[in-house]
């Protein structure tokens, strides 16, 4: 029992998270203290992460067709990785708001990608209500199965990926807050 407790929580002292990341190896993402802390700073440049893994989910909100990555070459992407029910996802949500209304003229696409963590959240009318309710108008899409959770080999609700205008993932953050570095990152890419 106290192992339940401290596992629960470590949980809640880490924000949402996907509960095999107790046995899930360092290599599988890549952590932004990991990186130098030089090639972090927008003014020097991001490091290349790879290229971003194109979407493979067809239900989507806000749009009329899906999104695919590869239609958006020219664009900054910014890729946020939630689920309604995670209170940590909807303390993200207003900045995300923020900048697609803030950016979008200038080139930035956001896009939700909703990977539920409860039965309910499975559910594309409570999905749809819950855009709704939160302001969402960027585009978000449904991935029951996990696709492309899996595909970016995420592990925490919520993660932004940040993907540059060749397809290539340059930058990453993990959780709440530092909104200014990821604003930095945005412009720099923008810039670019």
């Amino acid at each position: 029992m106290k192992t339940l407790s401290l596992i629960a929580f470590l949980l809640f002292c880490t924000g949402c998270s996907d509960t095999s990341i107790f046995s899930m190896p360092k290599q599988d993402i890549v952590f932004p203290q990991d990186i130098e802390a030089d090639k972090m700073k927008p003014s020097t440049g991001l490091p290349d992460l790879g290229e971003a893994p194109e979407f493979q989910t067809d239900v989507w909100l806000n749009v009329d067709t899906p999104l695919r990555l590869a239609d958006m070459k020219g664009k900054v992407v910014l890729v946020n990785m939630w689920t309604f029910g995670c209170i940590n996802c909807r303390n993200v949500i207003p900045q995300l708001v923020d900048w697609d209304k803030k950016y979008s003229g200038e080139g930035l696409i956001v896009i939700g990608n909703h990977f539920p963590e409860f039965e309910r959240e499975k559910d594309l009318q409570n999905l749809s209500k819950a855009v709704t309710d939160f302001g969402i108008k960027y585009p978000v899409t449904q991935d029951n199965e996990g696709l492309n959770w899996k595909a970016y080999k995420n592990k925490f609700w919520p993660t932004l990926y940040l993907i540059d205008k060749e397809g290539h993932i340059r930058y990453t953050h993990i959780g709440e807050g530092d909104y200014s570095s990821t604003e930095k990152a945005i412009r720099y890419l923008l810039d670019k």
